[in-house]
């Protein structure tokens, strides 16, 4: 890998943030991601961390720093970061729609990612976790796995909920037939899928229906 950015580090302030205002369980629903994208939660530590809804919704800002190794094509700046993240745009406008303030969200949904680093290329391609070569990838998902087992039981979910089938079959895998906790999937929100760019939270939203769950 040219670099690997952890924004639990050097993003630390909104992260904490996040996670005091927002993750205090029991909650009704953990929706699960991969892991950062560079635009997201790469710049802002929140998980699908599109710019404008960390900060405007949500109202989370705070001090960004840099990762150790920085990628020329996958700058880090933080709040002042132009681009948008359409995954991110793409979920949080989802919940903004049904819920115009976070709180109302958050009182019954979480949403965490799988692994919390972003693995860029050489080309500042991201590298997604399930391709990385196996001697990386088999203890990373073991740290991961433990860390996010943690979250399931100071979160307590009823469901988890996987944005896309890797998500889906690691909550699996994490939380075995006898948890008690029930596990879903909706369609993943990157614009890279052609069935994401046929009216995404429609989709999402019947999903989540056809489990049993309004957002």
């Amino acid at each position: 890998m040219a670099a690997v950015y952890n924004p639990l580090e050097y993003a630390l302030e909104p992260v904490r943030q996040y996670a005091e205002r927002f993750g205090r369980g029991p909650k009704e629903v953990v929706f699960l991601g991969m892991n950062p994208g560079p635009w997201g939660m790469a710049q802002t530590g929140v998980p699908f961390g599109e710019i404008a809804a960390v900060r405007d919704w949500m109202g989370i800002r705070g001090e960004v720093g840099k990762p150790s190794r920085e990628h020329p094509k996958r700058p880090v700046e933080g709040f002042a970061c132009t681009k948008s993240e359409v995954s991110g745009r793409r979920l949080w406008g989802w919940a903004a729609a049904a819920h115009p303030r976070p709180e109302g969200f958050f009182g019954r949904f979480f949403v965490a990612n799988y692994c919390p680093l972003a693995f860029m290329e050489d080309s500042g391609r991201n590298r997604v976790p399930e391709k990385l070569p196996a001697q990386e990838r088999e203890p990373l998902f073991a740290a991961c796995d433990r860390a996010l087992g943690r979250t399931f039981e100071a979160l307590a979910p009823d469901w988890v909920i996987g944005i896309g089938t890797f998500a889906e079959d690691r909550a699996k895998r994490i939380l075995g037939e006898d948890s008690g906790v029930r596990i879903g999937r909706i369609l993943h929100p990157s614009p890279a899928s052609p069935a994401a760019n046929r009216g995404w939270a429609e989709q999402a939203t019947a999903q989540l229906r056809n489990l049993g769950i309004t957002l």
